[in-house]
C-alpha cells in the first residue's frame, strides 16, 4: 500500500467511525497529516470534519470537537481559520450555564496555551466567572509568557491576577525570570513586595539557588542577605524524611518501612518517591522494599516505581520486577503501567497476559493501546489494529482504533510515534463523565 493509498484507506475507515465527535476529530487529524504531505486534500477532509460537527445535536460535544479542529487547523499554520473556529467555540460556551461554562472556556483557553496561541488565551481568560480557576489558569497564561521571555506581557498577565496565594505564585515565577536574566533590581523590587513569610522564604531559596551558580558582584550579594536577614523566621529543615532517605538508600528498607507506617498519607509518599528515586538503579532494594509492605502500600510504591521506570529509557534488567508489580498489585492503573513498560521492551506475551487481566474498560484501553503503539512502532500496523481489537466496549473501542488510525498516519508522516494515550484517554473521559453527569 502506497502513501497516497494509505490516507485514502485511513479516510474511509474514519467514515466508519460511529460516534460523530470521534468522526469529526478524526477527519481533522487526517486533514493536518495531508496538509503536511503537501496534499490539497486536507481542505476536503477539514471540511467533512467541520460538516460533522455541524451534525452534532449536543452543545457540549460540539464545542469540544470545535476545539479539536481548531486545533489542528492551528497547527496547520492557518491561524485566521483557525481563530475563527476557536471564536465559535466561546460562542457556544458564553449560554452554558455554571459551572460547565467556567469549564469548558478553561479547555478552550488551555488548548490555546498548548498551541502557543497566548494573547486569544488572555482574552478569553478574563471572562472566567470563578476567582480561583480564572487565576489558575491566568497563572499558566503567566508561565508560558515568562518562558518566552515576553516581561510585558507577562506583567499585564500580572494585573488581572487577584488574591493569595496566586498573587505571590505570580511573584515568584516573574522573579525566577528576573534573576536568570540577572536583572536584580528588579528581583529585590518583587521581593521587598512579598508580605508573607511564607512566599518571602520561598522566593529567597530560589535566589540562593541562583547566586549559588552565578557570578554576582559583592554589592548584589549584600542587598539580598540584608532581606534574608530582615526575613520572620525560617522553614525548619525535613530531617527525618531525609534520614530515612538516606538509611533505605543503604539498604535498610524494613527499618524504613516500619518508620514510616507512623507518618501521615502526605509525608509517607514524599519519602517513599525520595528513596525511589534514590535507589531506582538497584532493583534488588526495589524488590525488597516492595515486599515489605503491605497491599495498600504495595500499590502505592508499585505506581512510583513504575512513573519513576517510565521516565527513563526502558531497560531489560527491570523486565523481572515490573512483571512481580504487575502481576501482584491489585491496582489495575499500575497493571496499565506495567503494561505499557513491558510494551516498551516488545515482551508482548507477558504484557498481553497482563493486559487481559484487566476488567475496567477504560484502563484496558490504556494497557491495549500501550501494546498497539509499541507496535506500530515496530512498523507492525496488523498486529496494532489486533491489539487494539481487543478492547470491546463500544465507547472505549472507537475512541482507541481512531487514535491508532492517526499513530498510522503519524507512522506513514514519518514522525516518532508518541506514548500519549494515556493523556489523550484521560482527556476523553472526563468529556464523557461531563455529558453524562
Amino acid at each position: 500500500m502506497n502513501h497516497v493509498d494509505i490516507y485514502h484507506e485511513v479516510l474511509d475507515l474514519a467514515s466508519q467511525i460511529r460516534d460523530r465527535y470521534l468522526r469529526a476529530i478524526t477527519y481533522a487529524r487526517i486533514g493536518y497529516y495531508l496538509y503536511k504531505s503537501g496534499s490539497e486534500a486536507y481542505k476536503d477532509a477539514f471540511k467533512l470534519a467541520l460538516e460533522v460537527v455541524s451534525k452534532i445535536e449536543n452543545p457540549l460535544r460540539a464545542v469540544m470537537a470545535l476545539v479539536e479542529i481548531g486545533s489542528y487547523i492551528q497547527k496547520c499554520n492557518l491561524k485566521k481559520a483557525a481563530m475563527k473556529i476557536f471564536y465559535q467555540a466561546h460562542e457556544v460556551i458564553r449560554e452554558f450555564p455554571q459551572p460547565l461554562h467556567d469549564e469548558m472556556l478553561e479547555t478552550l483557553v488551555t488548548r490555546l496555551i498548548e498551541l502557543g496561541v497566548l494573547d486569544d488565551a488572555l482574552f478569553y481568560s478574563r471572562n472566567i466567572k470563578d476567582n480561583v480557576k480564572r487565576n489558575d489558569i491566568l497563572l499558566k497564561i503567566l508561565k508560558a509568557y515568562l518562558k518566552e521571555e515576553n516581561m510585558k506581557r507577562a506583567y499585564i498577565t500580572v494585573k488581572y491576577i487577584q488574591g493569595e496565594p496566586w498573587h505571590s505564585i505570580a511573584a515568584i515565577e516573574t522573579l525566577k525570570v528576573h534573576l536568570k536574566r540577572e536583572e536584580f533590581g528588579s528581583a529585590i523590587k518583587i521581593l521587598k513586595s512579598l508580605k508573607s513569610e511564607y512566599w518571602l522564604s520561598e522566593a529567597m531559596r530560589e535566589v540562593a539557588v541562583h547566586l549559588k551558580n552565578a557570578n554576582v558582584p559583592k554589592e548584589t550579594y549584600e542587598k539580598f542577605v540584608d532581606i534574608a536577614l530582615s526575613m520572620p523566621g525560617s522553614i525548619s529543615p525535613e530531617v527525618l524524611r531525609s534520614l530515612l532517605i538516606g538509611l533505605g538508600s543503604y539498604g535498610e528498607t524494613s527499618f524504613v518501612v516500619k518508620v514510616i507506617h507512623t507518618l501521615s498519607e502526605e509525608e509517607k509518599i514524599k519519602v517513599l518517591s525520595g528513596l525511589i528515586s534514590n535507589i531506582i538503579d538497584q532493583e534488588n532494594l526495589l524488590e525488597e522494599l516492595a515486599e515489605n509492605l503491605d497491599k495498600e502500600e504495595f500499590d502505592l510504591v508499585a505506581k512510583i516505581i513504575l512513573d519513576e521506570l517510565l521516565s527513563r529509557t526502558p531497560e531489560l534488567r527491570y523486565k523481572r520486577l515490573v512483571e512481580k508489580l504487575g502481576f501482584k498489585t491489585r491496582d489495575e492503573p499500575v497493571k496499565a503501567k506495567s503494561v505499557t513498560y513491558l510494551s516498551k521492551l516488545r515482551e508482548y506475551n507477558s504484557a498481553m497476559k497482563l493486559a487481559k487481566e484487566i476488567e475496567d474498560t477504560y484502563v484496558r484501553s490504556l494497557a491495549f493501546g500501550s501494546i498497539a503503539v509499541s507496535m506500530l512502532r515496530e512498523g507492525n500496523i496488523d498486529r496494532a489494529i489486533d491489539a487494539a481489537l481487543e478492547v470491546k466496549d463500544p465507547k472505549w473501542g472507537s475512541w482507541l482504533l481512531s487514535e491508532i488510525l492517526t499513530k498510522i498516519l503519524e507512522l506513514q508522516a514519518g514522525e516518532n510515534v508518541g506514548y500519549d494515550l494515556e493523556h489523550k484517554a484521560h482527556k476523553q473521559k472526563k468529556i464523557w463523565e461531563r455529558e453524562s453527569g
